[in-house]
């Protein structure tokens, strides 16, 4: 597969924007939190480079391979706490939008888990990783070889 186009060349205005979005949540979300929810909606979007970097990048901040592995199957793994669960619930929901859009639960859950602020992170560093799982997709984006 070729990559279609360079987002930050056609457009780096646009692209600029969303870094800028990118070093806010980089700022204002717990770095550990961050990678999980990076990887969690990177899965469910299918973005490889995605996949590739963010568990790249976790490693390297000392994150275990076991918890990144697990990512796709987060509900039925032990290695995450009930904040994590929160978040990877919410990522989930925020990711794949349904009908209802967040469900009531996942809601309640997360506001337990975050204060206003940090559900507001949280979901601005959500939606974050979407915006670039949907350039990085629909532009062929792909990892390095290995």
């Amino acid at each position: 597969m070729q990559q279609r186009m360079d987002i930050s060349q056609a457009a780096p205005q646009g692209y600029q924007a969303i870094m800028g979005l990118e070093k806010y949540v980089r700022a204002n979300v717990d770095g550990t939190l961050l990678h999980l929810v990076k990887l969690r909606a990177s899965v469910v979007n299918g973005c490889a480079f995605c996949v590739d970097m963010h568990s790249t990048d976790a490693l390297k901040d000392g994150e275990q391979g076991r918890r990144l592995f697990a990512v796709a199957t987060w509900r039925e793994s032990p290695f995450f706490s009930e904040v994590e669960r929160a978040a990877l619930a919410l990522t989930d929901e925020v990711t794949a939008l349904g009908e209802h859009g967040v469900s009531d639960e996942v809601w309640a859950a997360a506001q337990d888990a975050f204060s206003d602020k940090e559900l507001a992170d949280l979901i601005l560093a959500i939606s974050t990783i979407n915006v670039w799982n949907r350039v990085a997709v629909s532009t062929h984006l792909q990892p390095p070889a290995l």
